[in-house]
């Protein structure tokens, strides 16, 4: 089974695990329509072989704090509007997935770890290529699955 992990936002997180060789194929971020584009690519060419395509994202839709309490009015004001952009990606992704008939999951921010410094994540991966805090939370959706 291929699993693809999905951390949302201006920056998307992408990663890959394969289930069967126990690795990552790939941990990196892009915009969202390449993102969508790759789920598609690699639901195409993994279901033609008769493998299954699974998609974790992460939605922070379930997310009920967002630690706005030590915030000037404005910096609270930005914080929120980016909390629901990328509320409305996890919206935009789940309405992609169900039309694309892909298997997929809506995931709590608070059931991911989230945040890991590169170098922690490497050696908790192995994962020796550059890596951005998008990518490495997408990658941890999916690390193990």
């Amino acid at each position: 089974m291929i699993c693809i992990g999905i951390d949302t936002g201006v920056h998307t997180g992408f990663a890959v695990w394969d289930s069967k060789q126990r690795s990552l194929l790939m941990v990196t971020s892009l915009p969202i329509h390449k993102a969508m584009e790759n789920v598609r690519s690699l639901r195409d060419e993994y279901v033609a072989v008769g493998d299954k395509v699974f998609v974790r994202v992460e939605d922070p839709r379930q997310r009920n704090w967002f630690g706005t309490e030590r915030m000037s009015r404005e910096e609270e004001r930005k914080r929120l509007q980016g909390v629901g952009s990328v509320k409305r990606d996890a919206s935009i992704w789940e309405d992609y997935l169900k039309d694309l008939g892909v298997e997929f999951e809506m995931v709590a921010p608070k059931r991911n770890v989230t945040k890991l410094k590169q170098e922690t994540f490497k050696r908790y991966t192995g994962w020796g290529k550059q890596t951005n805090e998008h990518g490495r939370d997408a990658a941890m959706l999916v690390f193990g699955y």
